[in-house]
């Protein structure tokens, strides 16, 4: 799934997962979940709303590491990232491809590596 950083200014504040795939990749029933950042992996807790109006991760961990993505795009503030299921309430977060807007699998894993259950 393609998700982006959420800004204040130039100061990253979350991941924006939007809804559609909040609906598709995210139990209800989970309150955190393991995200894979290079070679950091990190647990963040979802807000009661992440399910409702406000689709979105914030971790401080999350937010320093998006920043130094996104330094590295020339001031772009809407990267897209690939949010890719790779276990049991696990994600890995890399690079998604420009063209297609669907994610780089070279360096973050092919999704249908390992299976994975949403609920």
């Amino acid at each position: 799934m393609v998700v982006t950083s959420q800004f204040i200014g130039h100061r990253v504040t979350g991941l924006y997962v939007g809804a559609g795939n909040v609906r598709r990749y995210f139990s209800r029933r989970i309150t955190q979940i393991e995200l894979q950042l290079d070679h950091l992996r990190i647990e963040c807790g979802l807000a009661p709303n992440f399910w409702h109006d406000h689709p979105e991760i914030h971790d401080p961990r999350l937010c320093l590491w998006l920043e130094s993505k996104q330094r590295n795009h020339n001031g772009d503030t809407r990267v897209p990232m690939a949010l890719i299921p790779s276990g049991k309430n696990s994600f890995i977060l890399g690079p998604a491809s420009k063209e297609e807007s669907e994610p780089a699998f070279g360096e973050v894993g092919d999704p249908h590596e390992n299976g994975h259950s949403f609920d």
